[in-house]
């Protein structure tokens, strides 16, 4: 079942992948702050677990899609790779990935460049491992984007994707959805000054086909050995998933 389209401005005619760009691109300044401070850190944990998912496959070259402001990308040196591409569509979060990068000396081994998900400017099977961080539910066309991952990625590589799911449990999954729903975009709207980002945040992640759904469209797009790991009380999720 197709899931509804969700939208950061409800009143303009761009298309998704339009807004998403423009979005990130005014929030880019504050989206590291806002991330950690929304998740009170978490984040930086989840993308920690993920990464160490990896650890047995050694992969040597990776691709970060969605990239962002790189904080996956950088995560990922923890596996002593190659080389990792990282791509996006918000040329205003790549700035300060880009910034990020080079204070870190890492523009040798880190390259982040400005990059469609859904069309990516890479050979078939240029990759062993594709990582994406809180990205995919901002796919214009998911199953497109997903079909470009199994396209780039070597036989035998590996995807892990992070992403927010929905809790179930009672009661936290009531509280952690008044939380969503009405704290988190007061608090992003003061920071950013973006007054839909965060509103596009809960819908966007209650319109995404979290768990055993977004496993079957992995399934069905031919990735093999597909598993989905909860994380903090459902809060994240973390699907992994081979060629």
């Amino acid at each position: 079942m197709a899931s509804k389209t969700v939208l950061p401005y409800k009143d303009s005619e761009e298309s998704k992948k339009e807004q998403v760009a423009s979005m990130f691109d005014k929030i880019s300044s504050k989206y590291d702050l806002l991330n950690h401070v929304l998740s009170m850190g978490i984040d930086i944990l989840w993308r920690k677990k993920a990464v160490k998912l990896l650890k047995k496959h050694s992969p040597k070259q990776i691709l970060d899609v969605a990239t962002g402001t790189g904080d996956f990308a950088i995560e990922a040196m923890s596996l002593n790779p190659d080389h990792i591409e990282g791509i996006d569509i918000s040329k205003g979060m790549l700035e300060v990935g880009k910034k990020k990068v080079l204070k870190l000396g890492l523009q040798d081994k880190i390259n982040l460049q400005y990059g469609d998900s859904e069309d990516m400017p890479y050979e078939n099977e240029s990759f062993d491992a594709i990582i994406v961080g809180f990205g995919v539910r901002n796919f214009a066309h998911l199953e497109k984007g997903l079909q470009e991952f199994y396209r780039v990625l070597k036989k035998d590589g590996v995807v892990v994707v992070l992403e927010f799911s929905k809790p179930t449990i009672f009661p936290f999954k009531q509280l952690y959805t008044f939380y969503f729903k009405y704290i988190l975009p007061k608090v992003g709207k003061l920071i950013s000054k973006d007054n839909s980002a965060y509103t596009y945040l809960p819908e966007s992640v209650n319109a995404f086909p979290n768990g055993d759904a977004f496993l079957e469209i992995l399934q069905k797009l031919k990735f093999k050995n597909t598993k989905c790991k909860q994380l903090t009380l459902g809060i994240s999720s973390i699907y992994i998933g081979e060629k």
